[in-house]
């Protein structure tokens, strides 16, 4: 099963997507399941991964809503207040219901670069052990190294970096150094953890008039470092038509993988996937 495994449904008039930009026509409206479709019969894809997009369990229940009425939604990430030991109680619940697969805390968006290592929030990491569900890692660089610290902490916990941790390839583009620590934390992370990585969201990372040769060092070095086994392609839809429509991304990360053989790609587009998620 070829598997999108990182997209998003809105509705900005539920009002609870803190971070759009009021003012970006291309995000601020509603997407849904109807308009994805057509990309997802063009390219083959018969399931997807639908993950949270706002701070709310309410959002959360929103996609489960949806996936039950989608056969191509085969999983949900939601999301629960961490710093609310009381949401335990929404966790359980949620994990009921038979697409929901775990959760990601919005971390690129909390100022306090440390927050994962609270004290306060460390029942949520063991609840999502206990529970057997998925965390999605969503940060930057910074982040990393409280990343390594944390999965050290449970290294049980089922996790997945989200967008590769968003290296600064439009810092790349303009001469800057911005591989190496990345590459060094991300190699880090690979082999001393069981973690797999989401090879997505890098083209919104790039500045205008990228090409492939801008991504492919930074696509080279997760493949490489985390195997394609535990690298899985996401198409960051509809955040990634900032900078690419659906079709151009997919298509680029064709060319990203055109190196690998058949069986590293078919992992890397649905076998990793389905395995992480455990998706059916």
């Amino acid at each position: 099963m070829k598997i999108d495994a990182h997209q998003h449904y809105w509705q900005p008039a539920r009002s609870d997507y803190d971070w759009m930009p009021q003012d970006n026509p291309t995000l601020n409206r509603a997407y849904g399941p109807a308009d994805l479709a057509p990309s997802l019969r063009r390219h083959g894809i018969e399931g997807t991964v639908l993950v949270q997009a706002a701070a709310t369990v309410a959002e959360t229940e929103y996609m489960l809503g949806l996936a039950d009425a989608t056969p191509s939604v085969k999983g949900v990430v939601g999301w629960i207040n961490f710093e609310d030991s009381g949401d335990l109680q929404h966790l359980k619940r949620l994990a009921n219901h038979p697409k929901f697969l775990g959760v990601r805390p919005m971390i690129q968006d909390i100022p306090d670069v440390d927050w994962m290592l609270k004290d306060n929030i460390q029942w949520a990491f063991q609840a999502i052990v206990d529970l057997d569900l998925t965390f999605d890692a969503l940060g930057f660089p910074q982040h990393l190294k409280n990343f390594d610290t944390l999965l050290s902490r449970y290294p049980t916990m089922r996790v997945v970096i989200d967008h590769i941790m968003k290296p600064h390839i439009r810092d790349a583009m303009a001469g800057q150094e911005a591989f190496s620590d990345w590459a060094i934390g991300m190699s880090r992370l690979a082999h001393r953890t069981g973690t797999y990585c989401k090879l997505s969201g890098m083209v919104t990372e790039a500045s205008e008039g990228w090409t492939i040769n801008d991504l492919r060092p930074f696509a080279n070095h997760v493949i490489s470092a985390f195997g394609p086994s535990r690298v899985m392609w996401g198409s960051d839809w509809p955040v990634c038509r900032l900078q690419a429509e659906y079709d151009i991304w997919h298509d680029t990360a064709l060319g990203l993988t055109a190196h690998l053989n058949a069986q590293e790609r078919t992992e890397i587009f649905g076998g990793s996937a389905a395995r992480f998620y455990r998706l059916d």
